[in-house]
């Protein structure tokens, strides 16, 4: 659609497309695969990346916390003791009332209450 056509009153206009010459050339043959082909095998190989320990994390969470930036920021950092997903809060610094807190304090009682409830959702016979 143009500006022509939406200002227009009449029919529309049709819009001439014409293919672009690099879109129709194919690509040299380099005997080499494709970056995008070569980035998912180099992925592959690497494997998955370890999961942290539940220490590793507070350890870092500790060592955000006590970065300035992060307390300019009013920025804090902890781990939820029932879901051990990491929260980020932004807080006041004058009155220390939170601002805003991810993931909300909603959605934390609907994970833990979740994973109460795991096996319970599905009921399937073998």
């Amino acid at each position: 659609m143009t500006i022509d056509s939406i200002s227009s009153s009449g029919g529309a206009r049709s819009v001439d497309r014409t293919v672009a010459a690099a879109d129709t050339v194919a690509p040299a043959s380099t005997g080499r695969a494709p970056a995008a082909t070569t980035l998912e095998t180099a992925n592959a190989v690497k494997g998955a990346a370890p999961v942290p320990t539940l220490d590793e994390v507070n350890q870092a969470v500790s060592e955000l916390n006590k970065a300035s930036q992060a307390k300019a920021q009013g920025l804090e950092f902890s781990v939820d003791n029932d879901s051990k997903r990491t929260v980020v809060k932004v807080v006041d610094q004058t009155t220390k009332e939170v601002l805003r807190q991810i993931p909300s304090p909603e959605a934390l009682a609907i994970a833990k209450s979740l994973d109460n409830a795991k096996g319970m959702l599905i009921k399937q016979t073998a």
